[in-house]
């Protein structure tokens, strides 16, 4: 009779590594391009005093790098 560990293939520590580095960036990326975004739209509409795009967008971009992060830790292990 054969068991559940036999079935089950050992989980390898650098596809653990790698796709931890890979969110990592993605937040990186993320919340740079929302910083880099609102810098530019202030730049434009001349916000130099309040520089309300940059703060909004940042804040944004937080959000939505925490929801992808997120996402990818609650899916269900196949």
């Amino acid at each position: 009779m054969e068991t559940n560990n036999q079935n089950k293939e050992p989980q390898k520590p650098l596809n653990d590594y790698a796709k931890y580095s890979g969110l990592a960036l993605q937040m990186a990326l993320i919340i740079g391009g929302g910083c880099y975004g609102g810098y530019k739209l202030d730049e434009y509409f001349k916000n130099i005093k309040t520089p309300i795009f940059t703060i909004s967008l940042s804040l944004l971009s937080i959000a939505i790098a925490m929801y992808v992060v997120l996402k990818d830790f609650i899916k269900p292990k196949k």
